[in-house]
């Protein structure tokens, strides 16, 4: 099993700042890629930004200049930094983890997701 969990959730004013976290565990081998993705009330989930093992990043548009993904590759973690949010951000935000387990079977792995509420 590959567990994920996500922290740094909350309550923040329009234009302010938050810090999302992701740690894993299990038996992983290794992990190819991490990222966010969101979903809001009436929306289906959608990719917010990710990182691969080699510093590949993908943002959505809505995420570019204000959203910045970091791993890191040593302890299977990713952070997300959140800068000038905006109330379209309220979300439950989630982490995702793709690889291979120690059996080398592959994964492709979410946390439960956490709460970002923007107020304007």
């Amino acid at each position: 099993q590959v567990q994920l969990v996500e922290s740094g959730g909350g309550l923040v004013q329009a234009g302010g700042s938050l810090r999302l976290s992701c740690t894993t565990s299990g038996s992983i081998l290794k992990i190819n890629s991490m990222g966010w993705y969101r979903r809001s009330p009436g929306k289906q989930r959608e990719l917010v930004a990710t990182l691969t093992a080699g510093g590949r990043t993908t943002y959505d548009d809505s995420a570019k200049g204000r959203f910045t993904i970091s791993r890191d590759n040593a302890k299977n973690t990713v952070s997300l930094q959140m800068n000038g949010l905006k109330p379209e951000d309220t979300a439950v935000y989630y982490c995702n983890a793709k690889g291979l387990r120690l059996s080398l079977s592959p994964f492709d792995s979410w946390g439960q997701g956490t709460q970002v509420t923007v107020s304007s």
